[in-house]
């Protein structure tokens, strides 16, 4: 196993030795040319040669099976598709779902997918609800209509969305516990890694939105040297400090991670302070990763032209799809940053799959919390991970082999 990679060598990729050891731009030193981000984001995403006849969307219907919910559409010709909602958002944003989202789809186009995200952030006045609260239910309708013009095109969802670049990707599993003391939370961490197969981990710092106060007295100060002196340089790390600090704080605590050579540090400030935020990624030599609750593309613009993080993380629900967050990495792209999306839990681990198996720089890890105990039954092949990476759904759409066994007893909410 390598050592931990480091900012440079994370940010750099597969680059030339030279480019990896290069240093860090100075902040002073001009990011793209916004003109140039625009140009990037606006070019066509979905690749949908082969289909010349239309797709008219006859139903969107938001249904329950035990404790999942999935959007299910089908066409006037019968082709069909399905999404599984993040939890627990569906169960009070199904009204968002079925009054202001579902009705505009119906009698619509599929293969205009990416026009009718744009119309349906005008119409009835959405745009009023801008961020999770639209996102998300615009997201599942998304990844349901991917799913359905996948299986008509007998094409991976991946394929759809760009060049499946591919077939595995390198996972960190991610511990969201802060009630855990620093000797308890190495104890999970390696239960984690046992069940998950992953050769990389991220765990949490700080209180959570707590001001610079820990979750605990003198946490994070014990846990990070002990994460790394309990699973030494074979285990890369992440840390994430979910909004917890301010930028002097933050800088303090970046410094802890450089000393363990830490893969990146998640939302080191508030998520929607955006200048304390380049504050750390200025100061610090890691990574700043950043974008999980973000719902502006200005302002993953503005992030991305003035270096506001290092890593861009659009969460693949929260933003709304597939679509806009590769129109956020095709801009990443244009200024050398990867983009590593956030996963909401769930299933959301597939889409991630899908994501990563086409952009062309998802970073070194992605995040997957657990998930294909529950969920493989789904797949033929079943997802698996080997050496630390996981294979991608090579089936057609999101790769569920059996909608209407899976559909068997589900009931509609309405």
């Amino acid at each position: 196993m390598d050592m931990p990679i480091d900012r440079r060598r994370f940010i750099a990729g597969a680059a030339a030795p030279a480019l990896m050891a290069a240093c860090r731009r100075p902040p002073a030193t001009p990011g793209p040319d916004p003109s140039e981000l625009d140009r990037a984001a606006q070019e066509p995403v979905l690749r949908l040669d082969g289909l010349s006849s239309p797709v008219i969307i006859d139903s969107i219907r938001l249904l329950k099976k035990d404790r999942e919910y999935f959007v299910h559409v089908r066409s006037k010709d019968g082709a069909e598709g399905i999404s599984v909602t993040n939890p627990p958002r569906a169960n009070y944003l199904y009204p968002i779902l079925n009054q202001l989202v579902i009705p505009f789809f119906i009698g619509k186009d599929a293969r205009d997918l990416e026009n009718l995200l744009w119309e349906l952030y005008r119409w009835q006045d959405n745009y009023k609800l801008y961020g999770l609260a639209l996102w998300s239910p615009q997201a599942w309708v998304e990844f349901a209509i991917l799913d359905m013009l996948g299986r008509i095109l007998d094409k991976p969802m991946g394929a759809l969305i760009g060049e499946v670049r591919r077939r595995e990707v390198a996972i960190y599993v991610a511990s969201g516990r802060r009630d855990t003391t620093p000797e308890q939370e190495i104890d999970h961490l390696r239960e984690l890694l046992e069940k998950s197969g992953a050769r990389a981990l991220k765990f949490r710092v700080g209180g959570r939105m707590s001001r610079n106060a820990d979750s605990m007295p003198g946490r994070t100060e014990r846990l990070i040297p002990l994460v790394r002196k309990s699973f030494g340089d074979a285990i890369d790390i992440h840390a994430d400090s979910n909004s917890s600090y301010d930028a002097r704080k933050a800088i303090e605590v970046g410094r802890m991670l450089e000393e363990v050579k830490a893969v990146f540090f998640e939302e080191p400030c508030e998520f929607d302070h955006l200048e304390e935020t380049k504050q750390v990624a200025d100061a610090l030599t890691i990574p700043v990763a950043g974008g999980e609750q973000e719902y502006s593309h200005w302002r993953f613009r503005w992030m991305i032209a003035n270096r506001g993080v290092d890593i861009v993380q659009p969460d693949l629900h929260y933003y709304g799809g597939m679509i806009p967050s590769v129109r956020v990495a095709r801009m990443a792209e244009v200024a050398g940053m990867p983009t590593t999306v956030h996963i909401s839990g769930g299933f959301g681990f597939v889409y991630m799959l899908h994501f990563a198996s086409a952009v062309r720089d998802p970073g070194a890890y992605q995040e997957y919390k657990l998930g294909t105990e529950r969920y493989n039954a789904w797949f033929d092949p079943p997802i698996t991970v080997k050496d630390g990476k996981m294979s991608v759904p090579s089936g057609a759409g999101v790769g569920i082999r059996d909608l209407k066994g899976l559909l068997e007893g589900a009931t509609v909410v309405a």
